[in-house]
């Protein structure tokens, strides 16, 4: 009886082995291919476009995924949740101008920071929590939220560019350490930490687990509600520090900034196997898709394709990237 038994609960046994190395393993393989094809396009680029590989322009390529990359390594957070946020773009023109604002009007450039990313993370918390305590659709929360705080921006500047008049903040922009700028930092240690808080920390493993299942989770004793208030004000804390280092870099703080960069940044997010429908979400692959979309935007820069043609391959990007995620979800299912 006890033999049987035993044969019984061997194929289980076998199949629950399987699946436990099979996932980590199919993981390995998306990740693979993807940062095999960031290696075959790099060097296509370098080998038919003269100016790609130059020094000068390898810095002007990490300097310009900034913005992206930066946003991009919270937007997974959210995007792994099950949810979306179509703000950041607004976020980031909105707390720059706040930034300029406190920072010509006070004087000083700690409290214009400050200002400007309090001002972020404000508007991330309050998207969270009209997700999570009123069971809003966030795509449909953070859309009205994009025009809510896009109007913030031009009533807050007045409709127009506000002007900085402390030269200390240019320096945010402007400063580098071993030959790269602080933005460019900035967008390093973000990768670095949420890399670390996704893959190491309770609180990575719980967003993973909301995503996949959110009745689970809360079931298993996470706070749902709690983590998307916290994820979302994660997303806006860190689009305003992109915010208020692109607007020392650019001089002043613009209403008009940022248009459209929401779906650069979900692009990359998915193009780098994160899925839309939540659970999935890898830091090394969101670095592979922010530096695919920036190797071909400059690509495009530097053959000088006209404006209006960025704008299709932009769009095929996106499309590819929805695609090949829904691609992966269906062989996920039959699997």
């Amino acid at each position: 009886m006890e033999n049987e038994e035993e044969r019984a609960s061997t194929p289980n046994e076998h199949a629950a082995g399987r699946e436990g190395l099979t996932k980590p393993l199919r993981t390995l393989i998306d990740t693979s291919g993807l940062i095999a094809i960031f290696i075959v396009l790099f060097i296509g680029l370098s080998v038919f476009i003269p100016d790609f590989l130059t020094g000068r322009n390898m810095v002007g390529l990490f300097l310009s995924v900034t913005l992206i990359g930066t946003i991009a390594t919270t937007m997974m957070l959210v995007l792994a949740l099950g949810e979306v946020d179509l703000s950041v773009a607004s976020i980031v023109a909105f707390t720059g101008v706040v930034a300029a604002i406190l920072t010509s009007t006070s004087g000083s450039v700690v409290i214009g920071v400050a200002g400007g990313i309090a001002a972020g993370g404000a508007v991330g918390a309050f998207n969270g929590f009209v997700v999570a305590r009123f069971g809003i659709n966030s795509l449909i929360a953070t859309l009205a939220a994009m025009e809510f705080v896009r109007g913030l921006a031009y009533i807050t500047s007045g409709g127009d560019a506000v002007m900085i008049t402390v030269p200390a903040f240019f320096d945010l922009g402007s400063a580098s350490l071993f030959g790269l700028t602080l933005p460019v930092w900035a967008m390093i240690a973000c990768f670095i930490i949420f890399g670390v808080v996704l893959n190491m920390t309770a609180f990575g493993r719980n967003v993973l687990a909301t995503g996949g299942n959110a009745e689970a989770a809360a079931l298993a004793g996470v706070n749902v509600r709690r983590l998307k208030i916290i994820v979302f004000g994660l997303q806006g804390v860190v689009a305003g520090i992109a915010g208020v280092l692109l607007t020392s870099r650019m001089g002043l703080g613009d209403p008009n900034t940022a248009l459209g960069l929401e779906l650069a940044v979900i692009s990359a997010c998915v193009l780098g196997g994160v899925a839309l429908s939540g659970g999935i979400a890898s830091i090394t692959g969101v670095l592979v898709g922010v530096l695919i979309m920036g190797c071909v935007q400059n690509a495009m820069g530097l053959l000088n394709v006209p404006t209006f043609y960025q704008y299709l391959v932009r769009g095929a990007i996106l499309l590819l990237a929805v695609m090949f995620d829904r691609w992966k979800q269906t062989r996920r299912t039959r699997a």
